[in-house]
């Protein structure tokens, strides 16, 4: 049997006082814990039921100074609320699953293993940490999410209206601006349809009325949990900007801090396009996946509104489809500008002024006077 001479080199150690590093495999109905020493020894793993919630205050508690990680997965508001009434906030770390490469792209994956990974990498900080909102802005969150989801169901059930309307030919629609509107309702529920067109326009309708009534209520919530902010006011400034999307970026955003430029803030949105440099050679592709989409989705909403209403925005987007953008690229244009503007009003402080561009193009030069010579017909040549 063959044995190499080579040992493994143990993971750098950061020096600091005595700590217990315990990761946690957070998943629905339990969760699985490893806990290292700061010299990387094993003080104890085990499982806790999630119906348990006490377990984890003692699990906490059973070694001094205890420092937990668990990756942000779904409902990870619950542990990490659990977690803060038994220990200080600080102490507790929420890592990106995406850039936690060790355990996505191991060959042996188990529950355990995963802890024990987690634990051994924030004992050698390297840990790469999302930003924990706080329980308000958590909330917020859940309401605002909740509004947008039933205007996408609302604007499917729209759609699929305008579908079956579309299919009666002999159909004469009122002449209004909105068909759901006040007047277009009255006539869609006095509408009779032959079989089953009828009864799938009579369903239809009932579901659109009740997710209305859905919307109206978290729109209620929302005034009572949030009132207009300073940060809301300067993004609501902008634009194309309304309540809505402005509660939503702002929300979303929660600290302009944590963004030192307005490029880190357009990254995090994910308006930049991918890039990828090789050998002296620079391609640019699709926008990137891991972002937050719900501000990507707010500022794209935005950007339509201001191309229309905005003369400065109109003219950055007429510009980009003169130079061959397509209409989705163009708007992209118009929304990362609208997010670099959304930046600076929230470092700065202020609202936005829509200020025309100075007159600064550079007077022109008097032109040279043309040099003339004589026909050749005039000239005289010597010798002739």
């Amino acid at each position: 049997m063959i044995t190499s001479s080579k040992t493994k080199a143990p993971p750098p150690v950061i020096l600091t006082e005595a700590a217990t590093f315990i990761g946690i495999d957070y998943h629905k109905k339990y969760s699985v814990w490893h806990a290292v020493d700061a010299a990387g020894c094993d003080l104890g793993k085990g499982r806790i039921e999630h119906h348990s919630p006490h377990d984890f205050a003692t699990l906490v508690k059973r070694w001094p100074n205890p420092r937990v990680v668990f990756e942000a997965t779904m409902n990870w508001y619950w542990l990490y609320e659990v977690l803060e009434r038994s220990m200080p906030a600080a102490r507790i770390m929420l890592a990106n699953p995406f850039k936690t490469r060790i355990i996505a792209e191991a060959q042996v994956k188990t529950d355990k293993i995963d802890a024990r990974i987690l634990a051994l990498l924030l004992r050698a900080g390297l840990v790469s940490s999302v930003h924990i909102p706080c329980k308000e802005t958590r909330l917020r969150k859940e309401v605002l999410r909740q509004r947008c989801f039933f205007v996408r169901q609302r604007t499917m059930l729209r759609n699929r209206i305008h579908r079956l309307l579309g299919a009666q030919h002999d159909l004469k629609l009122p002449q209004c601006s909105d068909l759901f509107g006040k007047r277009g309702m009255s006539f869609l529920e006095k509408l009779k349809l032959p079989t089953p067109a009828g009864l799938l326009l009579k369903q239809q309708l009932e579901m659109l009325k009740n997710v209305q009534a859905r919307i109206k209520e978290d729109e209620a919530a929302l005034a009572q949990m949030m009132s207009t902010t300073a940060a809301q006011q300067h993004v609501q400034s902008i634009p194309g900007m309304g309540p809505i999307l402005a509660a939503v970026v702002v929300t979303e955003i929660d600290l302009i801090s944590r963004f030192h430029s307005a490029q880190k803030l357009c990254g995090y949105i994910g308006l930049c396009p991918s890039t990828s440099s090789s050998g002296g050679k620079t391609y640019n592709g699709k926008l990137m996946r891991h972002c937050n989409k719900w501000l990507r989705w707010a500022f794209v909403e935005a950007a339509w509104v201001a191309m229309g209403c905005d003369s400065y925005f109109g003219d950055l987007y007429q510009k980009k489809r003169a130079a061959g953008k397509k209409a989705n690229t163009a708007i992209l244009c118009v929304a990362r500008r609208m997010a670099r503007i959304t930046w600076q009003l929230l470092t700065e402080g202020r609202e936005y002024q829509n200020i025309p561009p100075a007159q600064t193009a550079k007077p022109r030069r008097a032109a040279k006077p043309k040099q003339t010579f004589p026909s050749r017909s005039n000239c005289t040549l010597v010798g002739c």
